[in-house]
C-alpha cells in the first residue's frame, strides 16, 4: 500500500454530494454517496487511526451508523465523521490493532446501491504502520507519492495537501491591546467540539457539538448588541477546529478573554449544575482531571496528527506572563458564576473548578471553560435546550464581562 492514498473519481461530480450509507464489516468499510468524489487515506500512530478524506458533503448517514459492525472481528472499534475544514470531510477509524490498506477503489452504481468507496484493510507490524505514517506524512507535506495501481486498474493521483495543524502555543506573551479597536472589547467565545467530534450526547439525543454552538451564537449577539465588544466565535457552524488552533484564532483576532463553551455527561444520572473552569497543573478533582483528559482528546478524534506536537505547557505554565493570565481568568470564573446565580442559573456547589484543558493554553489571554451543565441529566437538558435559558446565561456572560473590564470587584 502506498502510505497515502488519493484517489480520482470520474470527471463531472456534483458539487456537495450526499453521504447516504456508511458501513463496517469485519476489515471493510464502504461508504455510499450520490456523486463520485476524490478521496485519500492515510494512517496515523499514537492511537492507530485510518483517517479517510473526502471533498465536503453532506451526511445523511442513518442515526447509529456504522456502530453494528464495530467490535466484530475487526480492527476497527470506532467510527467518527463530520466537516474537518471548510471544503473537505473526514472519515476516522479508531484501530485495535496495527493495519494497513489492502485494497481501496471507488465503484459505479450497481443493484442497489450508490456510488461506493471501499476500502479494505489487511493485518500489518508495529514496524510496516510507523514506517506507513512517517511516509505518508511526507507525502502529505509536499513529497512526489509513488504512483501505483488499485486493483480495479484506477490509477493513484496527486491530490493537495491539508494546511498543517498549527504548533502548540510557541508564542511569546503580548499584553493585550491599550485601546480597543473602535472603542470595543475584543471577546472570544469558543463552541466547544464540532464537524468529527460531536462531544457528549445528550440523554434525548442531541450533540453537545450543536448545544455549544447555539449558546455561542446567542451570547454573540447579546454582547454585540450591546455595542462594547466584538465577538470572535472560534467556529460559526458545524466543523472541526484543533484545540490550539482555537486559543490562536483568538489571539489573532486579538481577544482579551476567551469562554470555551461545553455540555458534559457523568455517570450519575441525579447530578445537575452548571460550572466554571480555569486552567490548572493541578485539577481540582478527580472528575475535573477526568472531563480535562477527556475533552483533550478532541483531536484524537478527528484524526489530527499529533505527533511533532511540542509538550502540552512545559514552558507556559512556570511563564510570569502565565500568572497573569491566572489569575484575571480566576477573576473571570468568579464574576461570571455569580451573575449566573443572580440568572438563576442552577450551579454546582463547587462551580469553580480547575483542570488541564489544552483550549485554555494561551499564555497571555484570560480563558474559563463553561460547563452549561449536564446532558445525561434530564432537567439539566431540558433546561439547556430552552431558548430562555440561552437568553439568561448570555445576559449572564455580558454583565460579566462588563464587570471584568470596567474593573468591578469578583
Amino acid at each position: 500500500m502506498a502510505a497515502a492514498l488519493a484517489l480520482a473519481g470520474p470527471a463531472g461530480a456534483q458539487a456537495v454530494p450526499d453521504v447516504t450509507a456508511m458501513a463496517v464489516a469485519g476489515q471493510r468499510l464502504t461508504i455510499e454517496l450520490s456523486a463520485p468524489v476524490e478521496f485519500r487515506i492515510f494512517p496515523l500512530a499514537g492511537p492507530d487511526r485510518l483517517v479517510i478524506d473526502l471533498p465536503e458533503v453532506q451526511w445523511r448517514v442513518p442515526t447509529g451508523a456504522p456502530a453494528s459492525g464495530l467490535g466484530a472481528g475487526g480492527p476497527v472499534q470506532g467510527v467518527r465523521y463530520g466537516l474537518f475544514q471548510p471544503g473537505l470531510s473526514r472519515v476516522v477509524l479508531d484501530l485495535t490493532a496495527p493495519v494497513l490498506v489492502g485494497q481501496a477503489f471507488l465503484a459505479e452504481p450497481g443493484s442497489g446501491h450508490a456510488w461506493r468507496v471501499t476500502v479494505d484493510l489487511v493485518p500489518s507490524t508495529r514496524a510496516q504502520l510507523d514506517d506507513a505514517v512517517h511516509t505518508g506524512k511526507a507525502d502529505r507535506q509536499g513529497a512526489e507519492g509513488q504512483a501505483q495501481a488499485l486493483p480495479t486498474g484506477t490509477p493513484l493521483a496527486s491530490a493537495p495537501s491539508r494546511p498543517a495543524e498549527p504548533a502548540a502555543a510557541a508564542v511569546a506573551p503580548t499584553a493585550p491591546p491599550a485601546a480597543p479597536k473602535g472603542g470595543r472589547r475584543v471577546v472570544a467565545i469558543d463552541p466547544g467540539h464540532g464537524g468529527i467530534d460531536p462531544g457528549t450526547t445528550s440523554v434525548t439525543g442531541q450533540f453537545e457539538k450543536t448545544v455549544t454552538l447555539a449558546y455561542a451564537q446567542e451570547m454573540k449577539r447579546a454582547l454585540e448588541a450591546s455595542g462594547r465588544y466584538r465577538v470572535v466565535l472560534t467556529r460559526e457552524r458545524d466543523e472541526t477546529v484543533g484545540l490550539r488552533r482555537r486559543f490562536q484564532l483568538a489571539r489573532e483576532a486579538g481577544a482579551e478573554l476567551f469562554v470555551s463553551l461545553h455540555a458534559d455527561a457523568i455517570g450519575q444520572a441525579s447530578l445537575r449544575g452548571g460550572s466554571v473552569y480555569t486552567l490548572s497543573d493541578r485539577a481540582s478533582d478527580a472528575e475535573a482531571e477526568a472531563l480535562a483528559q477527556k475533552e483533550n482528546k478532541a483531536d484524537v478524534i478527528a484524526g489530527i496528527d499529533l505527533t511533532e506536537e511540542p509538550p502540552a505547557v512545559a514552558g507556559i505554565l512556570i511563564d510570569l506572563a502565565q500568572r497573569e493570565t491566572q489569575a484575571g481568568s480566576a477573576r473571570f470564573a468568579r464574576l461570571l458564576l455569580a451573575e449566573l446565580g443572580r440568572e438563576q442559573a442552577p450551579l454546582l456547589r463547587k462551580g469553580h473548578r480547575a483542570a488541564g484543558f489544552a483550549v485554555l493554553k494561551a499564555p497571555d489571554l484570560p480563558s474559563v471553560l463553561y460547563e452549561l451543565g449536564y446532558l445525561s441529566n434530564r432537567q439539566d437538558e431540558a433546561l439547556i435546550r430552552q431558548e430562555r435559558h440561552r437568553k439568561r446565561v448570555a445576559q449572564a456572560t455580558l454583565h460579566a464581562a462588563d464587570r471584568f473590564f470596567g474593573g468591578g470587584k469578583g
